[in-house]
């Protein structure tokens, strides 16, 4: 792992327990933000982005830390080697930050009063691109102590004190526990973030659910379908397969989504125990094995198949109801023996 030294601006490397006690920044990237290259050379000066180093490293200096984790100049990215390593790596390391600087370069500062200037910090909070991308998430969920800055580093809040707006604005209901959250919860926190590259949808959640995974980019939204195999391989919460079609138009194929965007209903969706003596689903070479209780149902016209017999599915997972809770069900299309959404 590099750090920056706060004082010297210099990389520094270093491995396992060894690793001192750092800042960590988060950020939504610019169009000339400062590479590795660019520290390590002395051309970092040269870059628009060089700005945002010189203030997060000031920043951290003055709160009294030594170092600080950039990932744009932090990760070597010619290096396919070390950039696979260090995104599976990146959710720890936010993790264990000692704090972490969100930076919302698009908010302003400038000591303004929220409260009396005329326009609610929760507004301002809403309207930063910070909350739109992907990498983010695990940005505002990994670190314990997380501090919002407006783009004159100055604090406007922590992960704490800003709990209920930053709720709001995300639909994360588990900011400081968000293990506890279902499977098709923490997806749906993603459901509407974007990345860079497609891929990067994916890989940036790898964390949240504990997995880790080869990056492969180019292979587009397989890296989705990777990372639910990852899930299933670990947890048997079936509230992944609770996902909804967000194009019924075109039917999908399988149990498994093809995006996050299909989970983007999925915010109250929590374990349940329809079926407690379910057997363990499985991976075999004809696809996901599972046992599942079928009644043979006639579905909504708009899901009605041209060919097969159609089943509703209840799964071990529950939704909020006008009586309490009520479990969730799928259809599925039998065709051949196989099973599909």
């Amino acid at each position: 792992m590099r750090l920056i030294n706060t004082s010297t601006l210099e990389l520094h490397e270093f491995f396992g327990t060894k690793t001192p006690a750092y800042a960590i920044l988060s950020h939504f990237w610019g169009d000339d933000e400062v590479t590795f290259h660019d520290l390590r050379d002395g051309t970092g000066p040269e870059r628009q982005g060089w700005g945002k180093v010189l203030g997060c490293c000031d920043r951290a200096l003055k709160d009294g830390w030594e170092f600080v984790w950039i990932d744009s100049c932090c990760i070597d990215k010619t290096s396919s080697a070390e950039l696979s390593e260090s995104i599976n790596s990146m959710f720890a390391w936010y993790k264990n930050a000692h704090v972490c600087y969100a930076y919302l370069s698009d908010v302003p500062g400038g000591n303004r009063d929220y409260e009396t200037g005329g326009l609610s910090l929760y507004i301002a909070l809403e309207q930063s691109r910070w909350f739109t991308r992907g990498w983010t998430l695990q940005e505002l969920l990994a670190p314990e102590w997380v501090i919002i800055l407006a783009d004159d580093w100055s604090a406007l809040g922590t992960k704490a004190s800003l709990a209920t707006d930053l709720t709001a604005i995300t639909g994360i209901t588990h900011l400081f526990s968000f293990e506890e959250a279902s499977v098709a919860q923490k997806m749906s926190w993603a459901a509407h973030r974007k990345t860079t590259r497609l891929e990067d949808r994916a890989y940036s959640m790898m964390g949240l659910f504990d997995v880790n995974m080869p990056l492969l980019y180019g292979e587009g939204n397989k890296a989705f379908i990777r990372l639910q195999l990852e899930i299933l391989s670990r947890s048997d919460d079936e509230s992944i397969f609770a996902w909804s079609n967000p194009r019924p138009e075109t039917p999908r194929p399988g149990l498994l989504a093809e995006t996050p965007e299909c989970f983007a209903d999925c915010g109250q969706i929590r374990r349940g125990d329809f079926d407690p003596d379910r057997p363990p689903h499985f991976m075999t070479n004809k696809g996901l094995q599972m046992q599942l209780l079928l009644q043979q149902r006639k579905v909504p016209y708009h899901l009605e198949p041209t060919a097969g017999d159609t089943y509703v599915a209840p799964l071990n997972c529950t939704l909020p109801g006008e009586n309490g809770f009520v479990f969730v069900v799928i259809y599925l299309l039998e065709e051949g023996g196989a099973y599909s959404r």
